[in-house]
């Protein structure tokens, strides 16, 4: 636990500087040079392999990344279950041109959000509720006609690893709008980089693109596909990790869904 804490600590100082500077640099390049996107696109993907690396070699957490396949060619919606941070990092290198759904606050930030705007990152204002869906919507179809893929986590916040789940409505509203198949994924990062966690554990955080849904449901049904298929990949995902042994503690909520989960599976660790 102590040179796990402190191997942490490392990567936390890494991360935030890391951070920092690049908000700084992209974020005077959005207000000073806005036509060299390109360059700032750069240096937001060097950004993200950078954190990665950082997780690899400082803290022991790997990334795996499957299902890309599943994601089609053109526009579409990539709806994301949302346990950590790492989320972010292990989708962005598989979807081309993101735009990412994150709450305005994030975007109020001088230098951050300037960068954040400036590649693409659609504001939503939760304060607002459910009125701020039309202008998350139509920014979304804006993003949409200028050939990036919008991603969202229908949770709306990280969430811990087999928590009851709690999606909004926001991504329904989004796919009865927009026409576009929806790609759902399921992952396990929060065994590793939990919500809040001061501590990281080593081991491999995992994500998997998974079938698409066509346009053409109702939203009831959407949505109702939408959970089932990533509550029940990720269940399984989990859980087979938890199986191959983690290097965490497991809480008494974790431990008792691991045993659920055990038992309808008819399977033991």
């Amino acid at each position: 636990m102590i040179v796990q804490a402190i191997r942490s600590a490392v990567f936390y100082l890494f991360f935030f500087v890391h951070t920092i500077v690049m908000a700084v640099i992209i974020g005077l390049m959005a207000k000073l040079t806005p036509n060299l996107k390109s360059a700032g696109w750069s240096l937001a993907q060097y950004w993200n392999n950078a954190v990665l690396f950082f997780l690899r070699w400082l803290v022991g957490i790997k990334t795996e990344v499957t299902g890309a396949e599943n994601i089609p060619e053109g526009g579409c919606i990539i709806g994301a279950k949302h346990q950590s941070d790492w989320d972010i990092f292990a989708v962005l290198p598989y979807v081309g041109r993101p735009a990412f759904i994150a709450k305005k606050e994030l975007l109020d930030i001088p230098l951050f959000g300037w960068a954040a705007r400036w590649m693409d990152t659609i504001s939503v204002d939760r304060k607002k509720g459910k009125d701020a869906l039309p202008a998350m919507t139509l920014e979304a179809r804006e993003a949409l006609d200028k050939g990036c893929r919008v991603i969202i986590f229908p949770e709306g916040t990280r969430r811990p690893p087999l928590d009851v789940p709690a999606y909004r409505s926001g991504i329904v509203r989004m796919y009865l709008a927009m026409g576009v198949p929806v790609v759902p994924v399921a992952l396990t990062s929060g065994l590793y980089w939990g919500r809040n966690s001061l501590v990281l554990w080593p081991g491999t955080a995992r994500a998997k693109f998974l079938e698409p849904i066509m346009p053409g449901l109702s939203g009831e049904q959407f949505l109702k596909t939408l959970i089932e298929r990533i509550e029940t990949e990720t269940n399984a995902m989990v859980l087979a990790d938890a199986q191959k042994g983690l290097a965490r503690p497991i809480s008494p909520r974790l431990r008792a869904r691991l045993n659920e989960l055990e038992a309808q599976s008819g399977t033991s660790s």
